[in-house]
């Protein structure tokens, strides 16, 4: 067989989706894909049902259907505090995946620098890689994930075409200030460089925290490109509903590289997702509310057991420190990615290893995540107390 490339060697398939693959063979609770165990909004299944035989079912517009892309500027108008034109300056893609993807493949010659914040989502490191950039880690330092300004300088300074913001931040819950956020930007402004943004989680934002879109602060909108997804603000992750906003001579760019990735995202999706789109600023908040009562649910449940665990400032993901369990002799040597594999098998609650998150070497964290109906959360906090017995 001819070899195949050299960029395939270089990372590894999606850790997230694998401990899900284990988690379904075992039957144990998945806590480690972030996507709900409850429905989506009867208004946006009920579209949809009329869609199933009303259409469209043929292909859209390659870059989106248009009342989409119409629902979506109005939208994300707000968000960003400006007039977004549907027409030049949206891209509708297959999911936030292929949004960053499209973003990266856009802007990235090969041999270019990127910055990715350690922890990351594990697809930046690949989506640079598959562009044919070259990554630059900056490290988030715990508790906090408080990053060093200098070291951003420095990564411009060495030349990186941009910098990958995800904000609120998978894995690590981190809200990025207005403060920090204008930091990178004028540094951005300074070395004529992109910022990146993933805003996926844009709705999930617990207080006394607020989220600021990077494209709405002064300057930065000719230097962002702000990739989103519908799949966990509508809890719809199975329908891959994403998108870019961006300049016009980006957006026209994009538009060229989405077309050849994959044509188009599903028709009759995006004709009943507009409904959602289209929600009263009601719905937002219900919905945080519904996010800050499981997450306060859930850490109050670690809590009672005694796990270590930090605080997310948004999202729906929690880091659990595993260190005390690594130590003990039966687990001398694991790696957390064994220890999660262990926890499937023996405890019955799939995690993520936290070393898929992290440039560093980071072997005692993994992540949960709560996006789960009280009921399963209960069983999942009932079968996480075993790991406490292992203390005894």
């Amino acid at each position: 067989m001819p070899k195949l490339s050299n960029r395939v060697n270089t990372f590894t398939d999606s850790v997230i989706r694998r401990m899900t693959r284990i988690s379904d063979e075992y039957g144990a609770i998945n806590l480690s894909q972030g996507f709900p165990d409850f429905d989506p909004p009867k208004e946006i299944l009920d579209e949809l049902a009329k869609v199933a035989y009303q259409g469209p079912h043929q292909y859209s517009v390659t870059f989106g259907a248009e009342n989409f892309r119409e629902a979506l500027a109005a939208k994300q108008g707000k968000a960003i505090g400006r007039s977004i034109d549907p027409e030049e300056e949206i891209v509708v893609t297959c999911g936030g995946t292929e949004a960053m993807m499209c973003a990266m493949m856009t802007i990235c010659n090969p041999g270019d620098k990127v910055m990715v914040f350690s922890p990351f989502y594990e697809n930046y490191g690949a989506d640079a890689i598959l562009s044919g950039a070259d990554p630059i880690y900056i490290p988030l330092v715990p508790p906090e994930y408080n990053f060093d300004i200098q070291l951003i300088e420095k990564g411009f300074q060495q030349g990186a075409k941009a910098i990958i913001v995800c904000n609120p931040s998978n894995p690590c819950g981190k809200v990025f200030s207005r403060e920090e956020l204008v930091q990178i930007g004028e540094l951005a402004v300074k070395y004529d460089a992109f910022v990146v943004t993933d805003e996926v989680y844009e709705h999930m934002v617990y207080a006394p925290y607020q989220h600021t879109c990077m494209a709405s602060l002064p300057g930065m909108y000719e230097h962002t490109i702000t990739c989103n997804s519908l799949s966990k603000t509508y809890s719809i992750t199975g329908w891959r509903l994403g998108y870019l906003i961006g300049p016009k001579e980006v957006i026209e760019a994009a538009k060229k590289v989405h077309d050849f990735l994959t044509v188009g995202a599903a028709a009759p999706l995006q004709e009943a997702a507009t409904v959602g789109l289209k929600f009263p600023e009601s719905y937002y908040e219900e919905l945080l509310k519904t996010y800050t009562k499981k997450r306060e649910y859930f850490l109050k449940g670690l809590d009672e057991i005694g796990l270590k665990h930090n605080i997310p400032q948004g999202t729906y993901f929690v880091l659990i420190d595993i260190q005390e369990f690594l130590d003990l002799p039966q687990f001398h040597g694991w790696t957390d990615l064994e220890f999660c594999e262990w926890m499937i098998k023996n405890i019955g609650v799939a995690a993520v290893p936290g070393s898929s998150f992290f440039k560093e070497e980071v072997n005692h964290l993994i992540r949960l995540h709560f996006a789960r109906e009280e009921k399963t959360i209960d069983e999942a906090l009932e079968r996480l107390k075993k790991l406490q017995e292992l203390l005894k």
